[in-house]
Protein backbone atom coordinates (compact mmCIF):
# COMPACT_ATOMS: atom_id res chain seq x y z
CA UNK A 1 0.00 0.00 0.00
CA UNK A 2 1.40 3.42 -0.93
CA UNK A 3 1.18 6.12 1.73
CA UNK A 4 1.12 9.74 0.65
CA UNK A 5 3.87 11.83 2.25
CA UNK A 6 2.93 14.94 4.16
CA UNK A 7 5.00 18.08 4.47
CA UNK A 8 6.43 18.55 7.93
CA UNK A 9 4.27 21.65 8.50
CA UNK A 10 1.18 19.55 7.84
CA UNK A 11 2.41 16.84 10.20
CA UNK A 12 2.98 19.35 13.01
CA UNK A 13 -0.45 20.88 12.43
CA UNK A 14 -1.98 17.41 12.81
CA UNK A 15 -0.70 17.12 16.38
CA UNK A 16 -3.05 18.07 19.24
CA UNK A 17 -3.02 21.82 19.87
CA UNK A 18 -2.16 21.20 23.54
CA UNK A 19 1.04 19.42 22.47
CA UNK A 20 1.99 22.16 20.02
CA UNK A 21 1.37 24.94 22.55
CA UNK A 22 3.45 23.21 25.22
CA UNK A 23 0.51 22.71 27.58
CA UNK A 24 0.75 18.92 27.66
CA UNK A 25 4.50 18.57 28.14
CA UNK A 26 5.80 17.91 31.65
CA UNK A 27 9.48 18.66 32.17
CA UNK A 28 11.57 16.13 34.06
CA UNK A 29 12.50 17.15 37.62
CA UNK A 30 16.21 16.96 36.78
CA UNK A 31 15.63 19.32 33.85
CA UNK A 32 13.88 21.74 36.21
CA UNK A 33 16.89 21.62 38.53
CA UNK A 34 19.21 22.30 35.58
CA UNK A 35 17.08 25.32 34.64
CA UNK A 36 17.17 26.71 38.18
CA UNK A 37 20.94 26.30 38.42
CA UNK A 38 21.33 27.94 35.01
CA UNK A 39 19.09 30.89 35.99
CA UNK A 40 20.68 31.08 39.46
CA UNK A 41 17.35 30.89 41.27
CA UNK A 42 17.76 31.90 44.91
CA UNK A 43 16.21 33.08 48.15
CA UNK A 44 15.22 36.52 46.89
CA UNK A 45 13.39 35.24 43.81
CA UNK A 46 9.70 35.15 42.99
CA UNK A 47 9.40 32.29 40.53
CA UNK A 48 6.57 31.88 38.03
CA UNK A 49 5.97 28.73 35.99
CA UNK A 50 3.57 29.43 33.12
CA UNK A 51 1.86 26.15 32.29
CA UNK A 52 2.95 24.57 35.58
CA UNK A 53 1.27 21.19 35.12
CA UNK A 54 1.53 19.06 38.26
CA UNK A 55 3.49 21.79 40.04
CA UNK A 56 6.65 19.82 40.81
CA UNK A 57 8.77 22.75 39.64
CA UNK A 58 7.25 24.93 42.35
CA UNK A 59 8.14 22.48 45.09
CA UNK A 60 11.71 22.22 43.81
CA UNK A 61 12.00 26.03 43.63
CA UNK A 62 10.86 26.41 47.24
CA UNK A 63 12.37 23.35 48.93
CA UNK A 64 15.67 22.93 47.08
CA UNK A 65 16.53 26.44 45.88
CA UNK A 66 14.94 28.49 48.65
CA UNK A 67 12.87 30.77 46.42
CA UNK A 68 10.95 33.39 48.37
CA UNK A 69 7.72 32.65 46.48
CA UNK A 70 6.58 30.26 43.75
CA UNK A 71 3.54 30.76 41.54
CA UNK A 72 2.12 28.20 39.13
CA UNK A 73 -0.37 29.10 36.42
CA UNK A 74 -2.28 26.58 34.33
CA UNK A 75 -5.74 26.70 32.79
CA UNK A 76 -6.33 22.98 33.32
CA UNK A 77 -8.41 22.53 36.48
CA UNK A 78 -7.28 18.93 36.94
CA UNK A 79 -3.62 19.90 36.82
CA UNK A 80 -4.14 22.69 39.34
CA UNK A 81 -5.98 20.25 41.61
CA UNK A 82 -3.07 17.80 41.27
CA UNK A 83 -0.60 20.57 42.09
CA UNK A 84 -2.60 21.58 45.18
CA UNK A 85 -2.55 17.99 46.40
CA UNK A 86 1.22 17.89 45.93
CA UNK A 87 2.09 21.28 47.36
CA UNK A 88 -0.65 22.21 49.80
CA UNK A 89 -0.56 25.90 50.64
CA UNK A 90 3.16 26.51 50.27
CA UNK A 91 2.88 27.65 46.62
CA UNK A 92 0.42 29.98 44.95
CA UNK A 93 -1.61 28.23 42.26
CA UNK A 94 -3.85 29.95 39.75
CA UNK A 95 -6.25 28.23 37.40
CA UNK A 96 -6.26 30.71 34.53
CA UNK A 97 -5.04 31.37 31.03
CA UNK A 98 -1.44 32.62 31.06
CA UNK A 99 -2.56 35.47 28.80
CA UNK A 100 -4.65 36.80 31.69
CA UNK A 101 -1.95 36.39 34.31
CA UNK A 102 -0.47 39.13 36.48
CA UNK A 103 3.31 38.64 36.62
CA UNK A 104 4.18 42.01 38.09
CA UNK A 105 6.18 40.67 41.06
CA UNK A 106 8.10 38.02 39.09
CA UNK A 107 11.90 37.92 39.18
CA UNK A 108 12.15 34.66 37.21
CA UNK A 109 9.69 33.16 34.73
CA UNK A 110 9.78 29.74 33.07
CA UNK A 111 8.00 30.00 29.73
CA UNK A 112 7.85 27.09 27.33
CA UNK A 113 5.12 27.53 24.75
CA UNK A 114 5.56 26.90 21.03
CA UNK A 115 2.34 28.57 19.92
CA UNK A 116 3.42 31.76 18.11
CA UNK A 117 0.23 33.62 19.01
CA UNK A 118 0.70 32.93 22.73
CA UNK A 119 4.39 33.82 22.53
CA UNK A 120 3.74 37.16 20.81
CA UNK A 121 1.08 38.16 23.34
CA UNK A 122 3.18 37.06 26.31
CA UNK A 123 6.19 38.93 24.95
CA UNK A 124 4.20 42.17 25.28
CA UNK A 125 3.64 41.31 28.97
CA UNK A 126 7.30 40.41 29.50
CA UNK A 127 8.40 43.81 28.20
CA UNK A 128 6.62 45.41 31.17
CA UNK A 129 8.28 43.30 33.85
CA UNK A 130 10.73 44.81 36.32
CA UNK A 131 14.34 45.33 35.18
CA UNK A 132 16.46 42.29 35.90
CA UNK A 133 13.61 39.79 35.65
CA UNK A 134 14.83 36.59 33.95
CA UNK A 135 12.73 34.75 31.39
CA UNK A 136 13.87 31.21 30.63
CA UNK A 137 12.68 29.63 27.39
CA UNK A 138 13.49 26.22 25.93
CA UNK A 139 14.94 25.86 22.41
CA UNK A 140 13.27 28.99 20.99
CA UNK A 141 14.30 32.54 21.93
CA UNK A 142 11.77 35.26 22.57
CA UNK A 143 10.82 36.99 19.30
CA UNK A 144 13.40 39.46 18.06
CA UNK A 145 15.54 39.07 21.19
CA UNK A 146 19.08 37.86 21.89
CA UNK A 147 19.32 35.69 25.00
CA UNK A 148 21.84 36.98 27.52
CA UNK A 149 23.04 33.47 28.32
CA UNK A 150 22.67 30.06 26.72
CA UNK A 151 23.00 26.54 28.07
CA UNK A 152 21.23 24.84 25.20
CA UNK A 153 18.35 24.12 25.09
CA UNK A 154 17.83 26.65 27.89
CA UNK A 155 17.90 30.33 26.94
CA UNK A 156 18.01 33.16 29.49
CA UNK A 157 16.55 36.58 28.60
CA UNK A 158 16.81 39.50 31.01
CA UNK A 159 14.57 42.59 31.12
CA UNK A 160 15.27 44.98 29.39
CA UNK A 161 15.85 42.66 26.47
CA UNK A 162 18.69 42.78 23.96
CA UNK A 163 17.25 43.26 20.45
CA UNK A 164 18.47 40.98 17.67
CA UNK A 165 19.16 42.46 14.25
CA UNK A 166 17.79 39.38 12.54
CA UNK A 167 17.15 35.64 12.86
CA UNK A 168 20.69 34.83 11.76
CA UNK A 169 22.13 36.77 14.69
CA UNK A 170 19.79 34.88 17.04
CA UNK A 171 20.96 31.50 15.73
CA UNK A 172 24.63 32.43 16.04
CA UNK A 173 24.04 33.48 19.66
CA UNK A 174 22.10 30.31 20.48
CA UNK A 175 24.39 27.78 18.77
CA UNK A 176 27.61 29.76 19.37
CA UNK A 177 28.94 29.05 15.91
CA UNK A 178 28.62 30.33 12.35
CA UNK A 179 29.08 26.84 10.87
CA UNK A 180 26.38 24.27 11.61
CA UNK A 181 26.93 20.88 10.00
CA UNK A 182 24.93 17.68 10.50
CA UNK A 183 27.00 16.59 13.53
CA UNK A 184 26.51 19.93 15.26
CA UNK A 185 22.79 19.90 14.53
CA UNK A 186 22.47 16.37 15.90
CA UNK A 187 24.42 17.28 19.08
CA UNK A 188 22.10 20.19 19.83
CA UNK A 189 19.00 18.17 18.97
CA UNK A 190 20.12 15.46 21.43
CA UNK A 191 20.56 18.07 24.16
CA UNK A 192 16.97 19.14 23.57
CA UNK A 193 15.69 15.56 23.59
CA UNK A 194 17.51 14.77 26.84
CA UNK A 195 16.04 17.87 28.47
CA UNK A 196 12.44 17.10 27.51
CA UNK A 197 12.85 13.33 27.28
CA UNK A 198 10.01 10.88 27.67
CA UNK A 199 9.95 7.27 28.91
CA UNK A 200 9.58 6.18 25.27
CA UNK A 201 13.05 5.90 23.71
CA UNK A 202 11.52 5.48 20.26
CA UNK A 203 9.78 8.82 20.51
CA UNK A 204 13.01 10.43 21.70
CA UNK A 205 14.87 9.12 18.65
CA UNK A 206 12.18 10.43 16.32
CA UNK A 207 12.22 13.82 18.06
CA UNK A 208 16.00 13.99 17.71
CA UNK A 209 15.78 13.30 13.98
CA UNK A 210 13.12 15.96 13.46
CA UNK A 211 14.97 18.57 15.51
CA UNK A 212 18.27 17.80 13.78
CA UNK A 213 16.75 18.35 10.37
CA UNK A 214 15.01 21.57 11.38
CA UNK A 215 18.19 22.98 12.98
CA UNK A 216 20.26 22.14 9.90
CA UNK A 217 17.67 23.43 7.41
CA UNK A 218 17.26 26.73 9.28
CA UNK A 219 21.03 27.12 9.44
CA UNK A 220 21.43 26.43 5.73
CA UNK A 221 18.67 28.84 4.76
CA UNK A 222 20.34 31.56 6.84
CA UNK A 223 23.80 30.93 5.38
CA UNK A 224 25.15 29.15 8.46
CA UNK A 225 25.67 25.64 7.07
CA UNK A 226 29.29 24.60 6.61
CA UNK A 227 29.00 23.61 2.95
CA UNK A 228 26.82 24.43 -0.02
CA UNK A 229 26.08 20.82 -0.88
CA UNK A 230 23.72 18.61 1.08
CA UNK A 231 25.91 16.17 3.00
CA UNK A 232 25.42 12.41 2.90
CA UNK A 233 24.03 12.20 6.50
CA UNK A 234 21.52 14.97 5.83
CA UNK A 235 20.47 13.29 2.61
CA UNK A 236 20.10 9.97 4.44
CA UNK A 237 17.80 11.41 7.10
CA UNK A 238 15.73 13.28 4.53
CA UNK A 239 15.10 9.88 2.95
CA UNK A 240 14.45 8.20 6.33
CA UNK A 241 11.78 10.76 7.18
CA UNK A 242 10.30 10.37 3.70
CA UNK A 243 10.39 6.57 3.45
CA UNK A 244 9.71 5.45 7.02
CA UNK A 245 7.64 8.29 8.49
CA UNK A 246 6.09 9.73 5.30
CA UNK A 247 7.26 13.21 6.27
CA UNK A 248 8.72 15.44 3.57
CA UNK A 249 11.21 18.19 4.51
CA UNK A 250 13.17 18.74 1.28
CA UNK A 251 10.86 21.56 0.15
CA UNK A 252 12.07 23.66 3.12
CA UNK A 253 15.64 23.76 1.81
CA UNK A 254 16.22 26.97 -0.11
Amino acid sequence: MHLTSVKIEEYLQSLPSSIMSGEEVQLLDDSIRDIFRFAELGKDDVFYHLGCGSGSSLGIALDEFGARKAVGIDKDELKIAEAKNLLGAKAELRCQDVLDSDLSDATMVLFWFSDDTITEKMFAKFLKLRPGCRIVTIFDPLPGVLPQRVSFPYLLHVVPFLPARNLKEQLIKIFETECIDFTTAWEFAERYTRAVGSPDAGNDRFLTILQTMMIWINARNLGLSCTEEISAPVQAYIEILQNFFNIEVRHLIK
